[in-house]
């Protein structure tokens, strides 16, 4: 019983390691993916309406903000 606690251990603390370090490295890759496709759109000639839309809303939330100071 003392080596299936053991390895039980071994086992749970390097499943529970390696998911969580799995997950991190699959939300970092989503994140840095969608942040160079916001670089590429702002740099480019032709932007899309989609990041047209969105400055605007950005624009009229700095806006907000602005006025309440």
């Amino acid at each position: 019983m003392e080596v299936f606690g053991m390895a039980a251990f071994f086992g749970f603390l390097l499943g529970f390691m390696f998911g969580v370090g799995c997950a991190a490295a699959v939300i970092y890759t989503v994140y840095m993916g969608g942040y160079r496709k916001g670089l590429e759109d702002s740099i480019r000639e032709n932007k899309s309406v989609r990041y047209k839309e969105n400055v605007g809303k950005v624009q009229a939330k700095l806006d907000k903000e602005l006025s309440r100071l």
